[in-house]
């Protein structure tokens, strides 16, 4: 098999996770109905503005987490480009879409909307993580358990391209079936933000460390933390939410 063809089964499965999640969002916008995206013009700006903050804050977490890697060649600006991480595209796309109601005069909550499609795609991007193996910096510490993958350089890691899979596809089912039943506008897109947050906080802990912050924390985990504090005063009430679902 050539080199390339982990990278190009990656972008390709990329491609795909973009198409499918653009698709099952637009299905999501017409089935919910809800008065944020009503306006065409106005559900457009938002998503242009989720977009353009994903890329941004993809980017900016990147840098975060592995500085020594992103800035390995400055001022060479190409080597800035590579890297990208899906906590910072979240939680970025999360600033661009509020900047955007603000500016727009929108009230209303529009998160509902785009939890269905960012929980699927993100699993199929996950599958692109996957096959490309050590090329994607995605995977695991070493691991001598049964199910430990061997991403071609002799080393049993854990597959935790495989693990956010196994979360992220039933926790974005069960509330897109379940959750938020009596609960506020915008409560599932906060309950998903939220566990997915919280799962990637802890299951950092099995991955390789670029950069240690205090107390020994990688940058992805000061990100999750910093948006766990954003939805801080939400969380009693999405606990509950949760129990009475």
């Amino acid at each position: 098999m050539s080199t390339s063809s982990p990278l190009l089964w990656h972008t390709l499965f990329e491609a795909l996770a973009y198409a499918v999640g653009v698709q099952v969002y637009r299905v999501q916008r017409r089935r919910l109905a809800l008065p944020g995206l009503a306006d065409p013009d106005r559900a457009l700006w938002i998503v242009v503005a989720a977009a353009l903050g994903a890329a941004l804050g993809s980017k900016l977490s990147f840098w975060l987490e592995d500085p020594l890697q992103a800035f390995a060649n400055f001022p060479d600006w190409r080597h800035l480009l590579e890297g990208k991480s899906i906590v910072g595209g979240l939680l970025g796309g999360l600033v661009g879409v509020e900047t955007a109601k603000r500016l727009l005069g929108v009230r209303s909550s529009t998160g509902d909307a785009f939890v269905l499609a960012l929980g699927i795609g993100l699993c199929i991007g996950r599958i692109g993580c996957f096959v490309a193996g050590l090329n994607d910096h995605t995977y695991g510490l070493p691991s001598s358990l049964p199910w430990a993958v061997d991403f071609g350089d002799g080393v049993p890691r854990h597959p935790t391209q495989l693990y956010e899979i196994a979360f992220v596809l039933p926790f974005t089912l069960w509330i897109h079936r379940y959750a938020g039943r009596g609960g506020r506008s915008g409560d599932r897109f906060r309950l998903w933000l939220s566990g997915y947050l919280l799962f990637r906080l802890l299951i950092e802990t099995i991955k390789p460390l670029p950069m240690a912050y205090p107390p020994g924390l990688s940058g992805i985990q000061w990100l999750c933390i910093a948006g766990l504090l954003y939805y801080a005063r939400d969380l009693p009430r999405l606990g509950r939410v949760m129990r009475g679902s």
